[in-house]
């Protein structure tokens, strides 16, 4: 059996990972431990989340889980968001010429993490543009959590209707996502952890890898990672 490091950018995305990724890939022999939140610190009581802290604290996390765990049959992968990623991000500059063409940028990042890493057991993932884009896949899910919020979820459809993929809602400060979902649903604010992780949990891997090809794509690497056991 494969086993499987996830490092998640935040509580949200270790909430799902646990949630619905590992029973999922322990379909097809993977096993993947508890997600661990990468390069987090607590202040206060509260865990804060990493991805937008430097590159070098988030590898620094993946070097020492890599050197802990030699073995042929452990790998290890990512969910951080492309999303405000820290500016020291190896290939950035030369990635940021492609931020007309999405899929393009965020896998020449992806590559540029993965020759930076230099250990074929890592798999760097890069959501586009962040995990609430998966949300965007169904988004009458929002009626589930939100009472009278029919026009604002109307409002939410329109958005997606616009793109041929959720993962193309752009990144903008006040436009990624999680920025449209709480300029409509302030609320959700403060329930992205439960509220976020539930709902795309109702929606499902199928609907979301049917809508999110980046994403379908990194869950097929995974699932595959099954038959590379020595």
């Amino acid at each position: 059996m494969v086993r499987l490091y996830l490092f998640a950018e935040g509580q949200t995305e270790q909430t799902f990972a646990n949630a619905v990724l590992k029973r999922h890939l322990a379909n097809f022999g993977v096993y993947m431990h508890s997600p661990v939140l990468i390069a987090h610190a607590r202040k206060k009581g509260k865990v804060h989340r990493g991805g937008g802290r430097s590159f070098a604290a988030m590898q620094n996390d993946i070097n020492r889980f890599l050197r802990q765990e030699p073995g042929n049959e452990v790998f290890f992968t990512t969910m951080i968001d492309l999303y405000a990623l820290h500016r020291d991000f190896p290939g950035g500059s030369e990635a940021r010429k492609l931020r007309h063409s999405p899929y393009r940028w965020v896998h020449a990042l992806e590559t540029a993490w993965s020759d930076e890493t230099g250990d074929r057991r890592f798999i760097p993932f890069l959501q586009l543009h962040e995990f609430e884009a998966y949300l965007f896949c169904d988004v009458p899910h929002f009626a589930f959590f939100f009472d009278n919020a029919s026009s604002q979820i109307s409002a939410l459809q329109t958005i997606v209707d616009d793109v041929p993929s959720p993962e193309l809602i752009d990144d903008g400060q006040q436009t990624a996502p999680s920025k449209r979902i709480i300029a409509r649903l302030p609320q959700y604010s403060d329930l992205k952890t439960t509220v976020g992780t539930q709902m795309a949990e109702r929606i499902g891997l199928k609907t979301i890898r049917s809508k999110c090809p980046h994403f379908s794509a990194w869950i097929d690497r995974l699932e595959k990672l099954g038959a590379e056991s020595p």
